[in-house]
């Protein structure tokens, strides 16, 4: 396109110049001057081609630079797209794979069920058959010894087979049952005790809540102080509840921990009566009111403890025998409940020829656990051992207080003598709040129930009706039937009663062997 008009612009500047030569041929000068404009034309026609000329090959180069960008840019794209749709086609080609390994895996499986079924299939037609024949076999010689029909000896071998089914049952029965007993029994004891420990019953509203009386009802207002602040502060400290209600001259501490409840209560008496009721001034009166009542906890704890004629208990430990004096068991004061076993273990000690004062010491201790933090895990009969066991009390005397309520197994004499004292304490007529009327009409309902049962020849309720004791006519009930007997009672009486804790049924049948000598 370039050299086209540079041709064109040459031949008008020829053609120019020849017209122009022709008309002024007979003037030379006027030639010369053509000559040198044409000269001149032709130059600038030239330059002006020249720069036409750069100007199209910088517009080449940069339509070109552009195009070839613009192609990079779209291969790069294109190039993008192909490797993003290679990485999608390889992540489903594994994922393919892995579906593909996981089918022929549930194939193989299937495929080895399918054959464990059909050699169980054969095996349980094979046993069938088995089975058809010897009851066959069976029925031929019935007929054959008893000379019964086919019906009647059927009904026979149904009754034989129901029989022994039954055996059969209450014998697993009893083997799992004697599995299970070592884990299961200590387990249910330790979350039955744990639960009944802290059961809030009856009683709950005296040993849980103290009132603390008020000159004006404008102390209210000071003890919940600025936005609740000394409210707040008192029941982080003492570790209680407070309770400021509408009731004229009274608040009310709340808290299951007897001891924390009477520091809290001496604290604020002590505040009520400074008048300056501010966080630093509760704790100051709060660490007063602790030292306090550990001091008094301590001397009734040294003052059982020269009562029974005992001495080195740790200081810590004498704490909570004093601990005991605030806590109550069916309205038994625990305080007195631990002298009385002390002194009744000492006697059985005293008869067996004993150590006495070893006995005492274990009577003495075996509640402690009693009163320590909710906290600790386990019931009062374990953290109680544990705690005195940290404070170097005699192996003997730890495995006492662990064993009384058989979260251990008694080893010892020692331990029976604790459990049994501890059990006569707690039952001796007057120590626990129970009507008599209400107590006999319990015993007598178990005692009915048992006697219901076909076999039994008579039952006992014992241990304040915790326990019934079955004894059953040996012609009647075989050794295997007194599991189930066992069982059914105790299903019954779970059905028609309502008791607190557990009841133990114990079935007992006498082994007679007769001899006659002639």
């Amino acid at each position: 396109m370039v050299q086209v008009i540079l041709a064109v612009l040459l031949g008008l500047v020829v053609g120019l110049i020849g017209g122009f030569l022709f008309g002024n041929r007979r003037n030379s000068q006027a030639a010369k001057e053509a000559e040198n404009r044409a000269k001149d034309l032709v130059e600038k026609a030239q330059d002006r081609a020249n720069e036409i000329k750069q100007t199209a090959k910088r517009e080449m180069k940069q339509n070109l630079q552009e195009a070839r960008e613009e192609l990079e840019k779209e291969y790069k794209g294109r190039m993008q797209e192909v490797i993003n749709q290679e990485k999608q086609i390889a992540k489903k080609e594994l994922a393919l794979d892995q579906k593909t390994e996981a089918r022929d895996k549930e194939l193989e499986d299937l495929k080895k069920k399918i054959e464990d079924a059909d050699k169980k299939s054969v095996e349980l037609d094979q046993d069938m058959a088995k089975a058809k024949q010897l009851r066959l076999d069976l029925a031929d010689k019935l007929e054959t010894v008893a000379e019964m029909t086919k019906d009647q000896a059927k009904q026979e071998l149904i009754t034989a087979m129901t029989e022994e089914a039954k055996v059969d049952a209450a014998k697993l029965i009893k083997r799992i049952e004697e599995e299970a007993h070592e884990d299961s029994e200590k387990k249910a004891k330790s979350i039955i005790s744990i639960a009944m420990q802290r059961f809030a019953g009856e009683y709950v509203a005296e040993t849980t809540i103290a009132s603390v009386e008020l000159a004006s009802d404008e102390i209210k207002g000071r003890i919940i102080g600025r936005e609740g602040r000394n409210i707040r502060a008192f029941e982080q400290i003492c570790g209680v509840d407070l309770v400021i209600d509408d009731t004229p001259g009274v608040v009310v501490l709340s808290s299951f921990n007897v001891v924390r409840k009477e520091i809290a209560r001496m604290t604020l008496e002590r505040l009520i009566a400074d008048g300056r009721i501010h966080p630093a001034k509760i704790e100051e009166f709060y660490e007063k009111s602790r030292v306090e009542i550990d001091s008094r906890l301590r001397e009734l704890g040294e003052k059982a403890q020269l009562e029974i004629g005992v001495h080195g208990i740790h200081p810590e430990i004498l704490k909570l025998i004093g601990a005991l004096s605030y806590r109550t068991s069916y309205t038994q004061n625990q305080f007195q409940h631990a002298l009385e076993v002390a002194l009744i273990a000492g006697n059985i000690a005293a008869e067996f020829g004993l150590n006495v004062k070893q006995a005492r010491r274990a009577g003495l201790l075996h509640d402690v656990g009693k009163v320590m933090d909710a906290s600790a895990e386990g019931s009062h009969a374990v953290v109680g051992a544990d705690f005195c066991k940290r404070y170097g009390e005699h192996p003997d005397i730890v495995h006492a207080i662990r064993a009384h309520h058989d979260d251990e197994k008694p080893e010892t004499i020692l331990a029976h003598i604790v459990a049994a004292a501890d059990a006569i304490s707690g039952a001796r007529p007057g120590a626990r709040k129970a009507l008599m009327e209400s107590y006999i009409s319990r015993l007598t309902d178990i005692e009915n129930i048992v006697n219901s049962f076909d076999g039994v020849a008579r039952s006992y309720a014992i241990s304040a009706g915790r326990e019934v004791r079955v004894i059953v006519d040996h012609g009647r009930i075989n050794d295997e039937q007194t599991v189930m007997l066992s069982r059914d009672i105790a299903k019954k009486l779970e059905q028609e009663m309502s008791y607190p804790g557990t009841i133990k049924v114990t079935v007992l049948r006498e082994t007679r062997a007769v001899g006659v000598a002639r």
